[in-house]
C-alpha cells in the first residue's frame, strides 16, 4: 500500500471521526442557520416576484400549469413564481426535519427546542396556506401582506432558535440593552409590514401615476422615523456600555450600517419611482436583514443579562 493511499485512508477516517463527534446542538444549530439563509433568499425571491408582476405567472396552485415543472410555459416570470414555490417547499421539508431532530436528540437538547421547532413548523404551514390563497384570491392585498408578515415571523423564530443555541459566556453588562433591542426590532417589523402594504396595494405606483393611495405611501415614509431613532439609540447605548461582549458590539454596528443602507435604498427607490426593480428587491432584503440582526442582538443581550457572568481569571485562580 502506497503512502498516498495510507494518507487518503487516514484523512477519510479523520473526517468520519469528526462527523461522528458533532454534538446534537451543533447539528441542529447548523440546520437552523441554513433554514434562516434559505428563508431570507425566499423573501428576496418573493419580492422579485411581486415587482416583476409574476405573482400570478402560475395560474394554479400548488402545481404550475398542472405540472411540477412547467417547461413549455417557462419564462422569467413563470420561473420566479415556480422557484419561489420550490424554495418554500424545501424550507417546509427542512422544518419537518428540524422537528424530527429536536425530538430525536431531545435528551441532549434544551427542553424548549421541540416546542420552538413545532412553532416554526406551524408558521411555515400557515405560510404555505397563505401562499396558496394569494393565487386563488388573485393577490388580495391583505393576504399578500399577511404572507409577508408570517414569513418574517418564521424568519425571526429561526434566528431566535439559532442564537439561543449558540455558545455564549455572559459578561453581565448588557443592562437595558435587551429591551432597547426588542423595541427596535418591533418597530422595524412594523415598518416592514407597512412596506408590505405599500407593495401589495401598489400604493407607490398609484400615487406617482394617479395621485391615489398617497396616504398609504406616506405612512411608510414617515414611519421610518421611530425605528431609525430606536436603532440609533441602540448603537449609541452599545458604544457607551463598557466591557460589553464583542459579538454584541458587532451586531449593533451591523444594525447601524444596515439602517444607513436601507435609508439610502429607500430614497433611491423613491426618487426613481420604483423603476429599477433590483433596488426594490434589495430594499426589502436589507430590511429583513436589519430585522434579523436586531433579533439576534436582542436574544444574545437577554442571555447576557439573565446568565451568570463570568468571573475574572485572577479571581478564579
Amino acid at each position: 500500500m502506497t503512502q498516498s493511499t495510507l494518507q487518503s485512508h487516514a484523512a477519510q477516517a479523520e473526517q468520519a471521526a469528526s462527523q461522528a463527534s458533532v454534538s446534537p446542538d451543533l447539528r441542529v444549530r447548523r440546520w437552523v442557520w441554513k433554514m434562516a439563509i434559505a428563508t431570507l433568499a425566499l423573501m428576496a425571491v418573493g419580492s422579485a416576484t411581486r415587482v416583476m408582476n409574476a405573482g400570478l405567472a402560475c395560474p394554479d396552485w400548488p402545481l404550475c400549469y398542472g405540472q411540477l415543472v412547467p417547461s413549455q410555459q417557462m419564462n422569467l416570470q413563470v420561473f420566479l413564481e415556480w422557484f419561489h414555490r420550490l424554495d418554500a417547499s424545501l424550507i417546509g421539508l427542512m422544518a419537518i426535519g428540524l422537528v424530527g431532530l429536536s425530538l430525536w436528540y431531545w435528551r441532549a437538547l434544551p427542553a424548549w427546542l421541540p416546542w420552538a421547532s413545532g412553532l416554526a413548523l406551524g408558521l411555515i404551514i400557515f405560510q404555505g396556506i397563505l401562499g396558496g390563497l394569494t393565487v386563488t384570491q388573485l393577490l388580495r392585498f391583505d393576504i399578500v401582506t399577511a404572507h409577508l408578515a408570517t414569513a418574517l415571523l418564521f424568519f425571526m423564530t429561526l434566528l431566535v432558535i439559532g442564537t439561543a443555541l449558540t455558545p455564549y459566556r455572559a459578561t453581565g453588562t448588557s443592562g437595558r440593552l435587551p429591551w432597547i433591542g426588542l423595541i427596535a426590532a418591533g418597530l422595524v417589523y412594523a415598518q416592514s409590514i407597512l412596506g408590505g402594504v405599500v407593495g401589495s396595494r401598489w400604493a407607490a405606483h398609484q400615487c406617482f401615476g394617479f395621485a391615489e393611495l398617497c396616504s398609504v405611501m406616506n405612512y411608510h415614509i414617515f414611519g421610518v422615523v421611530p425605528p431609525t431613532l430606536a436603532v440609533m439609540v441602540l448603537v449609541v447605548s452599545v458604544w457607551r456600555t463598557p466591557a460589553l461582549d464583542g459579538r454584541l458590539r458587532s451586531l449593533a454596528n451591523a444594525a447601524g450600517g444596515l439602517l444607513i443602507l436601507q435609508i439610502a435604498l429607500g430614497i433611491a427607490t423613491f426618487r426613481l419611482h420604483l423603476q429599477v426593480e433590483p433596488l426594490t428587491v434589495l430594499h426589502q432584503a436589507v430590511g429583513a436583514t436589519l430585522l434579523g440582526t436586531l433579533v439576534c442582538f436582542t436574544v444574545l443581550a437577554l442571555r447576557d443579562r439573565t446568565a451568570v457572568p463570568r468571573l475574572p481569571e485572577k479571581l478564579l485562580s
